[in-house]
């Protein structure tokens, strides 16, 4: 979609054909992603809920595709066309708080909101020392695996993020499993997911080993990151279970849930489909660490206040609403998702202390994942991850394919000097 029919469909969303306001109404703007039906439906009940709590208060929802949403989000902000609030996916916060399309949400929210969040959403939703985004959910990532797979070989099973595997004891389980099933693939890493699944399944090994894709706000370079040889010795380590044939392509979606391997690199969405073919026999376990702790993979989609809100404390207030556990836990039943507060989490059948997917929530509660890089280069960082991926897949020598995506990253965040606060 060209530039300018974005432009155009962002002012017709945006403003040019004015909502209508009596004296007695005040209408708060809102974008949100189109994601699936469930969370579209839930999320209407819900500003229906809020309109009908508070009187002379109304809300406009436009729900964007997602592919084009960042863009129609630049277009709108080079036009001054933003809604009162907006939803982003997470990496992309510094970004936009950068270029001054955000507003502070310490401004205006209390403190209090902040103490029963997941500490992982209020990492990803800070940038520079502020408050920016808060999600009503945060996303689960680890390793499902078939039982009676890993029984067969005596695997040993993980019982939590402190017990998960090492790399060369996942490398050795893959052998076994390899092995007993004549030398075919065993492992789905979601090789048919788009870029931003790479960056986010696989940097937390790099972080983990002790490197990572890129310093933070004061050494804000990827190189010495990206290309060390820690980071290094994982991804030719990960090339080697590509070259042995242990990867599925996974062109169809289904190389776990139709048996052709036992185990899956993956998140919280998988969970229904992973049921349904395994039952019983399902498990989720924690990533490998390549280092002396797990890390694993956080983020998703977050709320921010445009820094140019017609009604910021009414959007405030929305956003508060949208906090109350009954309002996570309605979400978090929509998508799957891990609820955003640690109250709601407690009341998750799912996510709670013996929820089956309680794993995901420990994870974020307890420190073991890390955000993907906070920086206003980010969509740069994540294209150059992902090719460097894909490349290494292929067969390229790491340390030469991570040294020269590190380059075309610090390239990105010299040319805007290191994004100097405006």
């Amino acid at each position: 979609m060209g530039t300018m029919l974005i432009l155009v469909l962002v002012l017709a969303l945006a403003g040019c054909v004015p909502i209508p306001e009596d004296e007695a109404t005040e209408v708060i703007t809102v974008w949100a992603h189109a994601g699936r039906e469930s969370e579209r439906r839930t999320l209407e009940a819900q500003v229906r809920a809020f309109e009908k709590a508070n009187p002379g208060l109304a809300v406009d929802v436009t729900f964007i595709p997602e592919g084009s949403y960042n863009g129609q989000v630049q277009a709108a902000a080079l036009a001054g066309r933003l809604p009162d609030l907006l939803e982003l996916d997470g990496p992309y916060l510094a970004a936009y708080a950068w270029r001054g399309w955000l507003a502070p949400l310490d401004e205006h929210l209390p403190d209090t909101l902040k103490d029963d969040l997941l500490p992982s959403l209020l990492e990803q939703g800070q940038w520079r020392g502020q408050w920016y985004g808060m999600g009503m959910f945060d996303s689960g990532l680890g390793l499902w695996a078939d039982r009676h797979a890993l029984k067969a070989v005596e695997a040993r099973i993980p019982d939590g993020p402190a017990d998960a595997w090492t790399l060369e004891e996942l490398q050795e389980i893959l052998a076994r499993l390899a092995s007993s099933s004549s030398g075919g693939p065993v492992l789905d890493l979601k090789l048919n997911y788009g870029t931003e699944w790479f960056t986010y399944a696989f940097s937390p090994l790099l972080q983990s080993a002790g490197a990572g894709v890129m310093g933070e706000d004061d050494e804000p370079q990827a190189r010495s990151h990206l290309d060390a040889p820690a980071s290094v010795q994982v991804l030719e380590t990960v090339q080697g279970w590509f070259q042995a044939g242990w990867v599925d392509p996974n062109l169809d979606d289904a190389a776990f849930t139709s048996g052709r391997v036992p185990l899956a690199w993956g998140g919280h969405w998988n969970a229904p489909a992973y049921r349904d073919a395994l039952g019983e026999d399902l498990i989720l376990l924690p990533l490998p660490r390549a280092g002396d702790r797990l890390v694993s993979g956080q983020g998703s989609w977050q709320w921010a206040l445009s820094s140019r809100a017609r009604h910021p404390e009414q959007a405030a207030k929305l956003l508060a609403f949208l906090l109350e556990t009954e309002q996570v836990l309605k979400m978090s039943r929509a998508n799957g998702a891990v609820p955003a507060t640690l109250t709601a989490i407690a009341a998750s059948e799912d996510y709670g202390p013996e929820g089956a997917l309680r794993l995901f929530a420990e994870q974020l509660r307890d420190g073991y994942t890390r955000p993907r890089p906070r920086t206003p280069a980010y969509p740069v960082v994540t294209d150059a991850f992902a090719r460097a991926f894909r490349d290494i897949r292929h067969g390229a020598p790491v340390a030469d394919t991570l040294e020269a995506a590190a380059r075309r990253i610090d390239r990105e965040v010299e040319a805007n000097h290191g994004y100097p606060d405006n």
